[in-house]
C-alpha cells in the first residue's frame, strides 16, 4: 500500500455527480419532447375528423338541399371513416334547414 496515496480527489466525485445529473436531464427531456410530439399528433387526428365532419355536412346540403338526419347517414353516403373507440361524435340534429351541432371528444384525452 502506498501511504502517500490519499485516494480520489473532492473534484472527482464531483464530475461524476454532475455527469449523472446531466445524463438524467438529457433523458428528461427526450421523454418530455416525445411526449409533445404525441400530443400534437393527437390534436391534429381530431382537427382532422372534425374537418372531415363539417365538409360532409356542407357536401350534404349543398348536394341535397338538406342537412343530413344522422351521423351514420353520413358513414354511409358521404365516406365517413373514424375511430370510434377512439373518438365519440355527439351529432345534435336541429332541423333538416338548421346546421346540426357536432362535437368531437377524444376518449384518451386525459
Amino acid at each position: 500500500m502506498n501511504r502517500f496515496h490519499r485516494g480520489r480527489r473532492p473534484w472527482e466525485k464531483l464530475k461524476k455527480g454532475l455527469q449523472a445529473a446531466l445524463a438524467v436531464t438529457v433523458i428528461a427531456g427526450f421523454l418530455l419532447g416525445i411526449g409533445s410530439v404525441s400530443d400534437q399528433a393527437d390534436l391534429q387526428q381530431k382537427k382532422s375528423l372534425e374537418s372531415a365532419l363539417w365538409k360532409s355536412v356542407v357536401q350534404c346540403y349543398a348536394m341535397e338541399g338538406r342537412y343530413p338526419e344522422s351521423l351514420a347517414y353520413i358513414e354511409d353516403h358521404y365516406g365517413l371513416l373514424y375511430d370510434r373507440e377512439r373518438f365519440f361524435v355527439d351529432y345534435e340534429v336541429l332541423g333538416s334547414n338548421i346546421m346540426p351541432d357536432i362535437t368531437v371528444i377524444d376518449r384518451q384525452e386525459g
